[in-house]
C-alpha cells in the first residue's frame, strides 16, 4: 500500500464542492457515478454543498467550510470559492483528498491518482493551455487535509489583492502551495479542446478522439460534456451540419464577436465516447 493509501487507512477520499445553481445534482450525480465506475474500493465520495437535494444517497455531502470573507474577488477569471477547501479541518476527513472539479468527464482508472507522490504532496494535472509556464491545473487536485492552511490564510487577509496578483487560484496554488507541488502524468489528464478535437479543417471531418492513455477529460468554463457530446461548441447553440456551420460564416449575427476563421475553427462533430463516460 503506498503511503498516500495508508495516510487516510487505505481509503481512496474523494470531494466535490458545489455552491449556487449553475451546476446542481445532475452533475454531481453523474460526477459520483464516473468515480464509482473508475475507482478500485475502498474510497468515499464527499460533496461540500449548499444544498443536498436530489442528490444520490450514497454520496457523502458535508456543509461548504466556513471562509469567514465578506466579499469575494471581483473582476477575476479565478474560481475562488475553491478556497474554502484549504482549512485546517474539511468535515470529517483526514490525510489525502483528490478533488474532482463537476464538469469533468471521467474515462479511466483514478487508481494511480492516489500513488502519485507522497502522502503530504500538493499533486496537480497539468495546466495545457501555458506550454511555457509551469503551472497546475486545480480541477484535478489532491493535497492532504490542512496543508493549505497558509495560502488560505494569505487569502483571506486580503482576497482582492490575491486575485489581482494571480488572476486564477490554480497559480496562486502553483506558486504559493508549501513545500511546492507535483504533478500528475502529462497524458493522464487532457484538456478537450487541445487534446481531444481535431485542428481545422479536419473538425469537419472527423469526431473528437479519445487518446488511450487519458483517465480524465478536462473542459474548459462554459464548454460543458453534454454539449461536446451533441457536437456544440460552446454552451448554448443548436446542432448544425458542417456545411450550415461554414455557411454561417457568411452571417455576421450567427458568428456575434467572432473573426470568420475563429467561427471555422468552433465547430465540432458529436463525441459519442463523451457521451458513453458521462452518466449516472
Amino acid at each position: 500500500m503506498s503511503d498516500v493509501l495508508a495516510a487516510s487507512n487505505g481509503v481512496k477520499q474523494v470531494i466535490c464542492i458545489s455552491w449556487g445553481t449553475k451546476y446542481g445534482p445532475v452533475f454531481i450525480n453523474k460526477l459520483y457515478g464516473m468515480v464509482k465506475r473508475n475507482i478500485t474500493p475502498p474510497f468515499t465520495f464527499t460533496c461540500f454543498t449548499d444544498t443536498r437535494e436530489g442528490l444520490h444517497p450514497e454520496i457523502l455531502c458535508e456543509d461548504l467550510p466556513p471562509l469567514g470573507i465578506e466579499n469575494m474577488p471581483t473582476n477575476t477569471k479565478g474560481i475562488w470559492q475553491k478556497s474554502r477547501l484549504w482549512g485546517p479541518t474539511l468535515g470529517s476527513l483526514r490525510g489525502p483528498v483528490l478533488f474532482l472539479d463537476l464538469d469533468l468527464v471521467i474515462v479511466g482508472s483514478l487508481d494511480d491518482f492516489f500513488t502519485v507522490g507522497k502522502a503530504d504532496d500538493v499533486v496537480l494535472a497539468r495546466n495545457q493551455t501555458t506550454p511555457f509556464e509551469r503551472l497546475g491545473q486545480t480541477s484535478v487536485f489532491r493535497f492532504p487535509v490542512g496543508k493549505l492552511v497558509p495560502i488560505q490564510q494569505k487569502f483571506r487577509a486580503n482576497p482582492q489583492a490575491v486575485a489581482d496578483e494571480f488572476k486564477f487560484e490554480q497559480r496562486y496554488v502553483t506558486r504559493n502551495a508549501p513545500g511546492g507541488i507535483t504533478l500528475f502524468p502529462r497524458r493522464s489528464v487532457l484538456h478537450f479542446k487541445q487534446d481531444c478535437r481535431w485542428p481545422f479543417p479536419l473538425n469537419y471531418f472527423f469526431a473528437p478522439s479519445l487518446p488511450k492513455k487519458a483517465r480524465i477529460v478536462l473542459f474548459p468554463r462554459n464548454f460543458h460534456p453534454q454539449n461536446a457530446a451533441k457536437g456544440v461548441f460552446g454552451q448554448s447553440g443548436q446542432v448544425v451540419s458542417p456545411l450550415t456551420h461554414i455557411m454561417n460564416v457568411f452571417d455576421k449575427a450567427k458568428r456575434p464577436k467572432k473573426s470568420a476563421f475563429r467561427h471555422l475553427r468552433h465547430y465540432i462533430r458529436p463525441a459519442p465516447w463523451v457521451a458513453d463516460n458521462w452518466r449516472e
